[in-house]
């Protein structure tokens, strides 16, 4: 059965370690048929959230906010797997990210929960020059257990500081074996 898969890429590098991680990822889910959509967030204006509570998730854009989310929130609402993908940064997920997770909890506010549960999985994919990578770890765990998602797995690639320091890397094989792997 093919499923509809959002990779939201949170590193400012285009062609980084974590895009290349990415574009694996991709790869192998659309050779098992699914359908990818990925957004690289550097390149989008979406803005902090404002902890307004106004948002209304049933509607088309749930945050009083307009910019690139807008782009966003319908492929998430729809999507059956979200992938994070993130440079390692001060042990957690980059700021681009982060911003758009927070983003999302527009779908959990007003009339209708867009967000939790539905079947949905998450993965998370990340590149960094260290290894420390338990509190990104333990944060994604709490997002999967909070967000009532099957936690799919993560591919960690360390080692990985200038660009395109991950080629030929395992890491890339194992992002291509998940993407191939979801069912």
């Amino acid at each position: 059965m093919s499923r509809k898969i959002v990779i939201l890429n949170g590193s400012p590098r285009r062609n980084g370690n974590t895009s290349a991680l990415s574009a694996s990822f991709a790869q192998g889910a659309r050779s098992a048929g699914h359908e990818v959509t990925e957004f690289f967030v550097q390149d989008m204006n979406i803005h902090g959230c404002r902890g307004c509570f106004g948002g209304h998730s049933s509607q088309d854009c749930p945050c009083v906010q307009k910019d690139d989310m807008a782009r966003i929130y319908p492929k998430v609402k729809e999507a059956d797997v979200i992938v994070l993908a993130s440079p390692l940064y001060y042990w957690s997920l980059s700021a681009q990210l982060k911003t758009v997770i927070d983003r999302l909890f527009a779908l959990e506010e007003g009339d209708g929960q867009k967000l939790r549960g539905n079947g949905r999985a998450g993965i998370l994919l990340m590149a960094a020059a260290g290894k420390e990578f338990e509190d990104a770890l333990t944060y994604f765990s709490h997002l999967m257990d909070h967000l009532q998602w099957k936690n799919l797995g993560a591919v960690l690639a360390s080692g990985n500081l200038a660009a395109g320091d991950i080629a030929g890397k395992s890491e890339l094989q194992k992002a291509y074996d998940l993407g191939a792997s979801i069912r």
